[in-house]
């Protein structure tokens, strides 16, 4: 491993590996298949561009988004690593002038989309080409029974079976359920591979289920609380964010939308906007993030019950990239349901990027029925957790079959309830933060009151819990605190300070 560390340091400025990095490079570079689940953000793409600098031949990246196909290339020439890629909008000069350069051996990393694997004129390439490690990014779309899917992805292992030596596979995805899991090892033909999960829990991120009667009000409240920071809004429909990002507009609120109905210029432009922040608010449906490197998300609501936990996990996990605390909220009422029922019945309608065709799954599984049962299914589990009985990072990280704790103290379930696993003479420090914040927020709603006064205008939701969490007892210490702002502070902090130094010396 020591020419991975050297790799780690020289090319990327790193001194250690993250949590999973080093165990699954390790398994790649001993010539083993495998298949690492790691959470957004993990750092999932050093786990091949350590291997493909160390390896003699070409690691071939199929990845279905042409804009990671983009940042990655960039990214890793900007580190004067020889790394191109070939979609379907470039010149066939363009392209030829690629292969070329693979053939010659003057390329660490070519990416690639998984249609391409099935171009005469590439096949006739690969089947002679030195290609040491094949990498299957964003392998759940391999999986008839992932939202995601795409039928090219089940042709990447009859590709591989052509070349002239079979290359070492590694797999890599976000999310993976039981059944997605055997899906991908299965149709990849993974030889005993190596099997990593590094865990699902993000410790980072907040997460937040509102019940509101009116979304709108309720949106542009959270908008509100986190005015000038960068986020996202996902809606079920292309007609939801188009009617929302007008709405938006005539408040003023500056936002891009994003679905596969608009024209890719456009979209192209709007994302290219967001990344850069030029513009900090992007409302979407599931077709927009796939593969998005954006580190400072602090926030990514869903404005509709998603079908499923898997995409809501991808999708709220794009914020707080950079580790820094993010909220991911989630608004839902009963008229979702309604909208969820009609694409559970009719799964060919849904937009974007969960398009299915019935044909896959009355070939893959059976009858019909058995894929419906297993949607109904993972809808129910999301209703669960939206209905906000229990903790909420418990019921997401339960339904992935991973372990957890019935109160975290970072989410909107636990805030309001206090610790189940204790007695009532035994108190620890979640328990006590649970408690001052229900006093903090108490505060607030008499200051409210009598002043006449929106809460949000006085300290956010998300403030209130920084404050229950670190206990401020002076003025400087409260203006230190991101996100207390200095008006704020200054006109409403000296009764929120005594509130906290009057729990302290109780307690």
């Amino acid at each position: 491993m020591q020419d991975a560390y050297n790799v780690l340091k020289t090319y990327f400025g790193y001194d250690s590996f993250r949590t999973g990095q080093e165990s699954l490079i390790r398994a790649v570079l001993s010539g083993r298949d495998a298949l690492g689940i790691m959470p957004t953000g993990a750092g999932k793409s050093l786990c091949y561009q350590i291997p493909a600098l160390i390896f003699p031949g070409l690691t071939l990246v199929v990845t279905p988004l042409i804009s990671l196909m983009e940042d990655q290339t960039g990214s890793l020439r900007g580190r004067r690593i020889p790394a191109r890629f070939i979609n379907s909008a470039m010149p066939r000069s363009e392209r030829e002038e690629v292969l070329t350069l693979a053939a010659k051996g003057a390329l660490r990393l070519l990416y690639v989309s998984p249609e391409r694997l099935a171009s005469p004129r590439f096949l006739s390439y690969a089947e002679n080409a030195d290609i040491s490690l094949l990498v299957v990014d964003e392998a759940h779309c391999i999986s008839h029974w992932g939202r995601e899917f795409r039928p090219s992805y089940r042709r990447i292992g009859d590709f591989a079976a052509r070349l002239k030596t079979r290359p070492v596979i590694l797999a890599l995805t976000a999310t993976a359920t039981r059944e997605v899991k055997e899906d991908i090892i299965g149709n990849l033909g993974l030889r005993a591979p190596f099997c990593l999960t590094t865990g699902f829990d993000r410790p980072n991120l907040f997460f937040t289920v509102q019940h509101p009667s009116d979304k709108w009000q309720a949106l542009l409240g959270f908008l509100h609380k986190y005015k000038g920071s960068c986020g996202i809004v996902y809606c079920m429909t292309r007609r939801t964010v188009d009617a929302l990002a007008k709405r938006l507009a005539c408040r003023g609120i500056a936002c891009r939308p994003y679905h596969a109905g608009l024209p890719e210029k456009v979209r192209r432009e709007n994302q290219e906007d967001w990344l850069a922040g030029r513009v900090l608010l992007m409302v979407a449906t599931n077709a927009f993030g796939m593969g998005i490197d954006k580190p400072d998300v602090r926030f990514v609501i869903h404005y509709n019950l998603p079908m499923d936990m898997e995409n809501y996990y991808q999708e709220a996990g794009r914020a707080g990239r950079d580790g820094k605390p993010s909220e991911c909220i989630l608004l839902t009422n009963d008229k979702d349901l309604p909208v969820c029922r009609f694409f559970l019945d009719h799964p060919g309608e849904l937009e974007d990027g969960g398009k299915i065709r019935k044909f896959h799954f009355l070939t893959a599984r059976g009858p019909e029925n058995t894929f419906r049962d297993y949607r109904l299914r993972k809808l129910r589990n999301m209703q669960r957790y939206a209905a906000g009985k229990t903790c909420l990072r418990q019921a997401m990280l339960t339904s992935f079959g991973e372990a957890a704790p019935a109160f975290c103290g970072k989410c909107s379930v636990c805030l309001r309830l206090p610790d189940p696993g204790l007695s009532a003479r035994r108190v620890q420090p979640d328990t006590e933060n649970a408690a001052l914040h229900r006093e903090l927020v108490a505060l607030r709603k008499r200051l409210s009151k009598e002043t006449g006064t929106p809460p949000w205008k006085i300290f956010s939701d998300r403030t209130l819990h920084d404050l229950a969490l670190v206990r401020p007892t002076t003025l400087p210490d409260l203006l230190l605190m991101e996100n207390a702002g200095l008006l704020r502070s200054l006109r409403f902090g000296r009764y929120f300070l005594d509130e906290i130094r009057a729990f302290v010396e109780t307690h």
